[in-house]
């Protein structure tokens, strides 16, 4: 009889853990769901547009739809743990939690692209036919890779890759109540995601913004560096494949397969109709 009585209780107990896995993996689901068809939109999109390394990144308003496309393919896979983390802290609230921190995450990295798009165009403004691939622009995409490797190996880049890597220290420490603090809280998050990745992501303005090779070269060793358990041999082995590369482009960029070689113009980016 006491064993009968007590069964409810311990379904009771077991039902609502079970609710919440299911959650945390449906909210994994989609965001991986949502980055595959932003790949499958960026495939067909840029597809014949790759004018390799420093194309033409067009007008501002198409490059940042793009950009975000972009992020949203590269990077939700990789954060959607951290979403799940904390649509179960916030427990009842899970309808909307996870899209406010979602959406300030994208907004951190819609103003790394805007400060991209502002960089690029005012480098071209300033350097003109200088950064063409038959002038410096070959230089200027190996030392970019090059540089890349290095901040691998820097105190900065650790200390943002351990806040990506263990995301339950940063949402005790910033936590805000209120959908508003989701975005802050996700921006807060994109923020120090940025800070990991730029370098990875001047890497692909270096291959070719519109190569979806480079495209996903990049993301893999994204995905590699947040999510592999040894994280020491994720970062290490990330600066030596870009060690690779960067000296590659330098000696014989032909070598590497997928790299597009501009004529001796600056590359153009034509609209797609």
């Amino acid at each position: 009889m006491g064993a009968m009585s007590a069964q409810p209780v311990a379904d009771g107990g077991l039902r609502p853990a079970f609710a919440a896995v299911r959650v945390r993996l449906g909210l994994v689901l989609a965001l991986v769901a949502l980055g595959g068809g932003a790949w499958l939109w960026a495939v067909r999109q840029m597809r014949g547009m790759d004018g390799g390394p420093w194309t033409s990144l067009g007008p501002f308003g198409w490059f940042l739809g793009v950009w975000v496309v972009m992020m949203a393919a590269m990077m939700f896979p990789s954060i959607a743990p951290t979403v799940a983390l904390y649509a179960r802290m916030t427990r009842g609230r899970v309808l909307w939690a996870p899209v406010a921190f979602t959406a300030g995450y994208l907004l951190t990295w819609m103003a790394a692209g805007a400060a991209a798009w502002t960089i690029a165009i005012g480098t071209h403004r300033l350097a003109g036919d200088f950064l063409a691939w038959g002038h410096a622009g070959r230089a200027l995409a190996g030392a970019t890779i090059l540089g890349a490797a290095i901040y691998e190996l820097t105190p900065l880049k650790n200390a943002c890759l351990g806040k990506c890597r263990s995301p339950l220290g940063f949402l005790l420490g910033s936590w805000r109540d209120g959908w508003l603090g989701g975005v802050r809280m996700g921006a807060r998050n994109g923020a120090w995601c940025v800070g990991c990745c730029w370098a990875l992501m001047a890497s692909l303005f270096a291959l070719g913004i519109m190569s979806i090779a480079g495209m996903a070269f990049i993301a893999a060793l994204i995905a590699i560096e947040k999510t592999l358990p040894w994280r020491r041999t994720a970062t290490y082995g990330t600066a030596a494949v870009l060690l690779v590369l960067g000296v590659t482009i330098l000696a014989a960029p032909h070598a590497v397969p997928w790299l597009t070689i501009p004529s001796g113009q600056p590359p153009q980016m034509t609209m797609p109709g």
